[in-house]
């Protein structure tokens, strides 16, 4: 028989060890927690938000009510401005943001208040592969094609994204795409590209191609011709990869550091000095509703890509080997960066 005293002191031992495991437990029972989404309802990242958060309250001890509240503006840079400086760091907020924004601060964009080396990163469901892409009655068919031939490429605005990395891949392909930025999204590019009023578009995300387009790559009614980002994408076959077709050592860092938002694909983070422990526990979470087979036939069903989800560890890397590039590399890319 166990001495009473012995007992007793058992019982203390497992109460004090409750104690210390339920307190971020205790938080998030019966709480709200608040995904904020830096893009306008309907879109591409409210809908992979609003499928997060049908299963992560699940994975979240205290199983807290996840509501998803749209912050649109300035490419994400508003609500990552809020995230980090206004938003509560009681673990009671996190959110899903477009990839560029981490890098602003680098290019010395002044409306980026924010170090991002600070946020507490927690994950991403995917990366992305980017493409150039040219409708099929186009007489483009290779990089080669593209260093010979000017070609008319869409884009939202000289300085969106597209328009940069038709820009970069000038710079470091030699190819002779020339931007038009008169289409409000990609959406109306897609349709010049239809009607014959352009020849492609420089950047088109391969996972939203899949759910915009799905048929134009079987059918053949438009081609890739490079794919760009962190990493070759298997569907695409011997479709070249950017970063194999240079040999210059500056260009391939070049490459490296603007490819940085694909690898980050779509992350969640939390704002600076949350508690470790509810970050730990979202973290966790995060990554458990990744490979929820509920959250993966959400995300089939509405044709959201999660083919490689990535931890905040992970993202954090990713950032920091963007930060550390050498200045000469910077000032290149902050050039680019201009229209």
């Amino acid at each position: 028989m166990i001495p009473v005293r012995a007992t007793l002191a058992l019982l203390a031992c497992l109460f004090a060890l409750r104690a210390q495991a339920d307190p971020a437990a205790d938080f998030y029972k019966g709480a709200t927690v608040t995904m904020v989404v830096s893009t306008s309802a309907g879109g591409g990242y409210d809908t992979l938000a609003r499928a997060i958060a049908r299963q992560l309250g699940q994975h979240i001890p205290g199983h807290p009510t996840i509501v998803v509240r749209n912050m649109p503006g300035a490419g994400g840079i508003i609500a990552t401005n809020y995230l980090y400086s206004a938003a509560p760091r009681d673990g009671s907020v996190l959110g899903l943001i477009q990839s560029d924004p981490p890098l602003e601060p680098l290019f010395g964009a002044k409306q980026a208040q924010f170090d991002p080396l600070k946020f507490n990163w927690l994950g991403t469901p995917s990366v992305e592969t980017a493409m150039v892409l040219v409708w099929h009655t186009v007489p483009v068919n290779s990089v080669d094609d593209l260093r010979r031939r000017v070609t008319e490429m869409g884009a939202s605005g000289a300085n969106s994204t597209p328009a940069f990395f038709a820009r970069l891949l000038n710079a470091t392909l030699g190819t002779k795409m020339r931007v038009i930025p008169a289409y409000p999204g990609q959406n109306d590019a897609f349709l010049a590209m239809e009607r014959g009023e352009l020849d492609g578009y420089p950047s088109v995300f391969y996972s939203a191609l899949s759910s915009t387009r799905p048929t134009w790559l079987p059918e053949k009614k438009a081609k890739v011709i490079v794919q760009f980002g962190s990493e070759k994408l298997a569907a695409l076959g011997d479709v070249p990869f950017a970063p194999d077709l240079v040999t210059n050592p500056q260009d391939k860092q070049v490459m490296e550091v603007a490819f940085t938002p694909l690898a980050l694909g779509r992350p969640l983070l939390m704002p600076p000095s949350v508690p470790a422990d509810r970050v730990a526990i979202m973290r966790q979470a995060l990554m458990a509703t990744f490979a929820d087979p509920a959250f993966l036939a959400d995300a089939k069903k509405i044709g959201l890509q999660v083919n490689s989800p990535r931890d905040g560890g992970e993202l954090v890397r990713v950032i920091e080997r963007a930060y550390r590039a050498p200045p000469q590399i910077i000032e290149r890319l902050r050039k680019l960066n201009e229209p």
